[in-house]
């Protein structure tokens, strides 16, 4: 078990390009800021990514609560875990 109730980091998200925060809770359950926003995005977030795209010239999409950066932080922040318990 972990020693603390809620950690949280704020990256650059290149799936959207912006900063989101990742939140991982004590019962290890998750949380990102961009999710909220990007995951189901109303018209006027849809026409920033949009426009974000075709400036950057590679599609933005938030991959949801699956994503790679959410799921690498938590087993970042798991290994640190065992490493302190041995």
């Amino acid at each position: 078990m972990v020693d603390w109730e809620v950690t949280a980091t704020t990256i650059y998200c290149d799936a959207v390009d912006d900063e989101v925060t990742l939140i991982i809770y004590k019962d290890l359950s998750t949380k990102c800021t961009g999710y909220s926003e990007y995951g189901e995005p109303g018209k006027e977030i849809l026409s920033l990514l949009k426009k974000k795209s075709n400036q950057l010239g590679r599609q933005l999409e938030c991959t949801g609560p699956e994503c790679r950066r959410l799921i690498q932080y938590k087993e970042n922040l798991l290994a640190e875990e065992t490493k302190k318990g041995q």
